[in-house]
């Protein structure tokens, strides 16, 4: 019964977005279900007990430094793309939202200018709104 809880408590994590918590609960069910098929703990109040102390000590002590490890980048790291060469990778007329590439990744971006910039033509990031860089010719 451990062993299929843990399964289910582990798939349950991976299948929503996270907030890394369910996955410390079927880690414990699982831990708990090899250790009764090995004999170590046998009694069921006892496998309760273990259960509870284990999921929820592996939560308090271990969720916060895997959120730290997986963050997604802030919004002071996309600030930080301003004023960096963004080259489009196609025809963006004055005020088209395109593609261009910054720092080796590929990038929404707003022509915030009154002229064409051609793909391969170098601009400038002046903004970030949300996802979305403001460029203009170089």
């Amino acid at each position: 019964m451990w062993l299929a809880a843990g399964l289910v408590l582990v798939v349950a994590e991976l299948a929503t977005p996270g907030g890394f918590v369910i996955i410390f609960f079927g880690i414990a069910a699982l831990v708990v279900g090899v250790l009764g098929l090995l004999g170590v703990v046998t009694s069921p109040a006892l496998q309760f007990l273990l259960f509870s102390v284990l999921s929820v000590g592996s939560l308090a002590i271990l969720r916060g430094r895997l959120q730290s490890r997986l963050q997604t980048p802030s919004a002071a790291t996309v600030d930080s793309l301003i004023g960096d060469l963004a080259i489009p990778q196609e025809r963006l007329s004055p005020g088209v939202v395109g593609r261009v590439e910054v720092r080796g990744s590929s990038w929404s971006a707003r022509n915030t200018s009154n002229v064409t910039l051609d793909p391969g033509q170098r601009a400038r990031v002046t903004g970030v709104d949300g996802l979305t860089l403001a460029v203009i010719p170089e």
